[in-house]
């Protein structure tokens, strides 16, 4: 699997007087329109292995002007990707960002902004960190949030996502559900692999639907994100990727869960 961890906190070194990270979390956040510009030009001026995963991943600081650190993000080389056999190598960093411009496209923020850029190791993905709630996951987030996981669920059936674990969903410290981890989408082949079963073989919500109805009825929008996924992935996948979305509109309802396929469940927590 592409991804066994969530975001982290920021490490307790941040609490405890560590120059790189105090010097971020010591000061007021920058505007969004800063973080955005930093996440993209900003230099990476520090990094730390996340030591949870089956890819190499980084929590990284990004520098201001002044060449102290202001943004922190999450680095995920191409290089450090491990072979599937399942996906072309060398493309899960652009899946992430392909997922990121899917989720700003649809209006849903619930992916935080991502990027493609060089960084210590070479081209990656770099998206914005977001810290989370102590101890939040998926199965912290199923009462009172219904209306956030359902969005979630319909965007990971559109997006072929093949990894969507308790531990890739948290809620964080501006009370917004995020998820994160969303290399292994896009396949050609159905590969839907979610903890989110709590909807199987319900009515979608119309407030859900109307928007994306409209949405993929807009040819001129359409064929917007068909640009914007062009450079990121084959055509066969974007063709595959349109065509599931077609089906979501047609069908209307979440899809039933099948005991008898143990694949629809990922591996791990995290």
């Amino acid at each position: 699997m592409y991804r066994r961890y969530r975001l982290p906190r920021l490490p307790t070194a941040a609490k405890s007087g560590d120059p790189f990270w105090r010097t971020i979390t010591g000061q007021a956040p920058p505007s969004p329109a800063e973080r955005s510009r930093l996440l993209r030009e900003g230099e990476i001026v520090a990094h730390e292995l996340v030591p949870w995963g089956s890819n190499y991943t980084f929590l990284v600081a990004l520098a201001g002007d002044d060449g102290a650190p202001r943004v922190a993000g999450i680095y995920k080389p191409r290089q450090g990707e491990a072979p599937l056999w399942d996906f072309p190598d060398g493309t899960l960093y652009k899946r992430e960002y392909a997922a990121y411009l899917l989720s700003r496209w649809l209006g849903w923020d619930f992916i935080a902004e991502t990027i493609v850029r060089d960084g210590p190791y070479g081209v990656g993905s770099v998206q914005a960190y977001v810290e989370s709630e102590d101890d939040s996951h998926y199965f912290k987030l199923r009462d009172g949030h219904a209306a956030a996981l359902q969005r979630i669920a319909l965007f990971d059936l559109i997006a072929n996502n093949a990894d969507r674990k308790a531990g890739h969903l948290f809620k964080g410290l501006d009370g917004k559900v995020y998820g994160i981890d969303h290399g292994l989408t896009f396949n050609t082949h159905p590969k839907l692999r979610t903890v989110i079963w709590d909807f199987a073989g319900e009515p979608m919500p119309e407030a859900l639907l109307a928007p994306l109805d409209a949405r993929f009825a807009d040819a001129r929008a359409v064929a917007d994100l068909r640009a914007q996924l062009a450079p990121l992935l084959d055509r066969g996948e974007i063709e595959r990727f349109l065509a599931r979305a077609e089906r979501v509109l047609e069908k209307r309802t979440f899809p039933g869960f099948n005991p008898n396929r143990p694949h629809s469940v990922p591996w791990g927590f995290v």
